[in-house]
């Protein structure tokens, strides 16, 4: 299949640049739509649908489990779902998060990388924990509904930093634009030919249009949030599945019982793989989350790697959006 044919105008093919590559804030009129939908005549009547959907749900499922934790954990997930479908459907949000997964899938064996530098420290701290008789006692106690909501607490604490520290990282991309910066940014890109133009011409200052801000800003935040959860995520699932493997391996059923002090619930077919080790795995991998996502931040091993993958991206979108806002205002001065 051949690839769709750009527009001749380098504005309109700028535009359709951005929004194959999750930018789709840049775009003016993706940006008004989605200022649009967050005024309060669009978000109120979808906010009160959704909160009596999860609240109904969220009392219906806490009565059939008669665990009072099941109701908030599912009034949250309901909530969250919600907020994502409008935000990848009203806020245009979609082309963002597309991008930042396709990009994060397609260089996986850098996510494994590092991932990996978390991993052995990590699962060293995690199996002293697991083989542990306090542990499998506070976590068997958990009913599936405490338990899920602990989960959605240690998401919450993730993202709230992750939405704290990543804006820092964006503030940082637009620092240092010069000539050269946009003519490497612009490179391969439908405003290539135009950036020439601009830096050879005394009267452009493309630089002048380099600072992000706004919904700019908050797409490369997205962006780097979504890259950042699916590394989180990988290894999440990791150290899930190596705990439910050496835990089926090496804990008997009489030594989880004599942990828990409780009769265990086995499956059928997979000998040594209790409900009980189901909890204290998801506990554990969770608390690895929160875990990976604070020292991929701070801890400058990892936070080095994880950012030089982007860096180029976030770099590239601004030194593009700098040509394109420039040529928005000359087409705007020229035009009677």
């Amino acid at each position: 299949m051949s690839p769709k044919p750009r527009p001749a105008d380098p504005l309109a093919a700028t535009e359709v640049w951005f929004l194959e590559h999750g930018l789709s804030y840049f775009v003016p009129s993706e940006r008004a739509a989605a200022r649009e939908a967050l005024t309060p005549r669009r978000v109120l009547p979808a906010l009160g649908v959704l909160v009596v959907v999860a609240a109904s749900l969220a009392g219906l499922l806490g009565w059939l489990s008669s665990q009072v934790a099941a109701a908030p954990a599912v009034l949250l997930t309901v909530v969250g779902l919600g907020a994502l479908a409008y935000a990848l459907t009203a806020l245009r949000a979609r082309p963002i998060v597309g991008w930042a997964l396709k990009r994060t899938l397609s260089s996986l064996g850098s996510v494994v990388s590092t991932a990996s530098r978390a991993l052995p420290l990590l699962l060293v701290f995690v199996a002293f924990l697991f083989i542990n008789a306090e542990a499998w006692q506070m976590a068997a106690s958990l009913g599936f509904g405490t338990l899920w909501l602990t989960a959605l607490l240690l998401l919450g604490l993730g993202t709230v930093f992750l939405l704290v520290r990543l804006p820092e990282e964006v503030d940082q991309a637009d620092d240092a634009v010069d000539d050269a910066f946009l003519l490497r940014a612009c490179r391969d890109t439908p405003l290539e030919e135009v950036s020439r133009q601009m830096v050879e011409d005394p009267g452009a200052d493309p630089a002048a249009h380099a600072h992000i801000s706004g919904y700019d800003r908050w797409n490369l935040v997205v962006v780097l949030l979504v890259i950042q959860a699916v590394q989180v995520l990988v290894l999440v699932a990791a150290v899930f599945g190596f705990l439910l493997v050496f835990g089926s391996l090496i804990l008997e059923e009489s030594v989880q019982r004599s942990w828990t002090g409780a009769p265990t619930s086995h499956l059928a077919f997979v000998p040594n793989v209790s409900a009980e080790l189901v909890k204290v795995s998801l506990f554990l991998s969770s608390f690895s989350g929160l875990y990976f996502t604070v020292s991929a931040i701070t801890d400058e091993s990892y936070r080095g790697q994880f950012f030089a993958t982007v860096t180029r991206h976030l770099e590239k979108a601004v030194g593009v959006r700098a040509v394109y806002l420039t040529l928005r205002e000359r087409e705007a001065q020229r035009t009677p």
